[in-house]
């Protein structure tokens, strides 16, 4: 793929995360990187990339527009995207690199996204070589990635039982709270995508990996409770388990939120509960929609005081092995720069030769997760 025109091409670049991964890429990008700014609005991205001030090409289309999303697949050798919601932007764009044999990363965090994707495009993806990875920011890297980290601390062959527990502290941008919302409204599309993936699946046989809802509950070990997160990240950790040898033959997983006063707990748990309900109503989450409306985020002040720490007990046999990947401003600064170096780990990276619709930790592991540690992020074990 070296005769086209783009190593790199970020789609969604005038967004408020589009511009932060910009921004990295301009930093942090090797020497002869062919990279593009893509989106919609040409004259916001000729501002954008003189605003850079390097030597970046910009590239007019529309989410909508599938022969523009065409010729940019076709042009590229892999694309990087931020558009959301997904379920509604994402579709065109991920057919368009499916089809051309282009690699494609996401910040998707929407279940019912990935379940789509690969029922339509991972059969398509696998035959044309692409590699088609979501989930590559805070959703779904520090639980996947760091369940990787994990799993290569305890012995190899025996079953293992592992939860993790994310904390963090930040504000959410307007185009993720909007996403929340869509998503928490779409329940019974997303169960029934989610069926259709699991019957598009092959059959498995041989070595198990589930996901397990648990219960809220205190870890002694981290010092907190624990409070179920329904989210995507137990099923991207359970995916990467059921492609990879080394999470034994028997895995489980449950994924939570860890705070350390039973009152916060309490509080988000009704929060939740609030959200959820509200959402179901269309005039309610129309209305919960402009207290934060698109386009709008966090100030580089508000992001400096951000932080994220994903924790993990794991229990293999008679050893326990307790796991942190932590980082910075979660949603965004960090956002951006996991997407950035995913997008180079895929294009500049000795890699597995696989394809479809792959995980972080199947399609990358350990060489993303050196990226990152070379990035500020870090991996350690606790205990």
């Amino acid at each position: 793929m070296t005769d086209r025109a783009y190593d790199i091409a970020l789609f969604g670049a005038t967004g408020f995360t589009g511009r932060l991964t910009a921004e990295y890429l301009a930093a942090h990008a090797p020497a002869g990187l062919r990279w593009a700014l893509a989106g919609r609005d040409g004259d916001r991205l000729h501002a954008i990339r003189d605003r850079l001030g390097v030597p970046v090409d910009v590239v007019t289309a529309d989410a909508g527009d599938e022969r523009a999303l065409r010729d940019l697949a076709e042009s590229s050798r892999l694309v990087a995207t931020t558009v959301g919601p997904y379920i509604r932007y994402g579709g065109p764009l991920v057919a368009a690199c499916a089809a051309a044999g282009t690699d494609y990363v996401d910040l998707t965090g929407e279940s019912e996204f990935v379940d789509r994707v690969y029922v339509e495009h991972h059969a398509t993806a696998a035959r044309t070589g692409a590699r088609l990875v979501h989930a590559c920011g805070f959703d779904s890297i520090p639980p996947d990635l760091g369940a990787l980290f994990t799993v290569g601390r305890l012995p190899e062959g025996a079953p293992i039982s592992m939860r993790g527990y994310i904390s963090a502290g930040g504000r959410p941008s307007g185009g993720t709270f909007n996403t929340v919302l869509l998503n928490l409204g779409r329940r019974r599309s997303a169960t029934a995508a989610h069926a259709a993936r699991r019957r598009a699946e092959p059959a498995r046989s041989g070595r198990q990996a589930r996901g397990v809802a648990g219960r809220p509950h205190r870890q002694p070990a981290l010092g907190l409770y624990g409070l179920p997160l329904p989210s995507i990240d137990p099923q991207i950790v359970v995916r990467s388990a059921r492609a990879l040898d080394r999470y034994g033959p028997d895995f489980t997983y449950g994924h939570y939120i860890g705070v350390r006063n039973p009152v916060t707990a309490a509080g988000i748990v009704v929060g939740a509960g609030g959200a959820f309900a509200l959402a179901q109503l269309g005039p309610a989450r129309r209305a919960l929609g402009r207290l934060l409306p698109p386009g709008a985020g966090p100030s580089q002040e508000q992001r400096a005081r951000g932080w994220f720490a994903m924790r993990f007990v794991a229990e293999s046999g008679d050893q326990r092995v307790v796991t942190e990947m932590a980082g910075g401003d979660p949603g965004y600064g960090e956002t951006a720069k996991m997407l950035a170096e995913s997008a180079l780990c895929l294009t500049h990276d000795d890699l597995p030769g696989l394809a479809g619709q792959l995980t972080t930790a199947v399609a990358m592991g350990d060489a993303l997760r050196t990226r990152l540690e070379k990035a500020g992020m870090t991996f350690r074990v606790i205990t």
